[in-house]
């Protein structure tokens, strides 16, 4: 089987790096040396650090949205349980090898705002919250926006949680966490 292309190998690489070590704790040097292409090659498909940074968090964020949807969608077709289910994904992630938390938050961490990078990790958070506020209005929210805030709020902690206590325990903690605050937000109002 023929070597992937250049650039393929070399956000490959990076993400593993970048993922691993963060983006600071990384330099091009190393993802050069470890892609195995010439410095010419990185900078032709890559043009600065920034640059390979942000396709990084896009990658991730492909990766990382398709996990939260199969994870939403593997719970059922109701929007209620999907709620829950999102945070299976983390149960899933946070029991493999190397789990160092969120990719988006990490990056935040390193970055300057108002940066390119920063600017690719909020894109990211609005764009989980958006999908969540739908599933949130589906799901017959009396206030979806708060619910979305909530769950995001709490998948971003449950990922800071998980990495640095990863096993089924948090996974379980987390699940149970998510369905009292989907439980509470949809159960029906009582009269006082």
């Amino acid at each position: 089987m023929p070597a992937p292309p250049a650039r393929e190998r070399i956000l490959s690489k990076a993400c593993e790096l970048f993922y691993a070590h963060g983006i600071r704790g990384v330099g091009l040097d190393r993802v050069i040396a470890e892609s195995g292409v010439a410095k010419a090659t990185l900078y032709s498909h890559f043009p600065t650090k920034v640059d390979l940074i942000v396709a990084y968090l896009q990658a991730a964020d492909g990766y990382w949205q398709g996990q939260l949807r199969a994870a939403a969608e593997a719970a059922g077709p109701e929007p209620r349980h999907q709620l829950v289910g999102i945070f299976d994904a983390i149960g899933v992630a946070c029991v493999q090898g190397g789990f160092r938390g969120c990719p988006f938050l990490n990056s935040a961490a390193e970055s300057t705002p108002g940066g390119p990078v920063y600017a690719a990790t909020v894109a990211h958070k609005r764009a989980v919250r958006a999908w969540i506020r739908d599933l949130a209005d589906r799901a017959g929210a009396a206030d979806p926006d708060g619910l979305a805030r909530t769950l995001s709020l709490l998948l971003d902690g449950a990922m800071s949680a998980a990495a640095m206590e990863p096993g089924p325990d948090i996974a379980a903690e987390i699940s149970a966490a998510a369905r009292g605050v989907v439980d509470a937000a949809l159960s029906p109002r009582r009269a006082g």
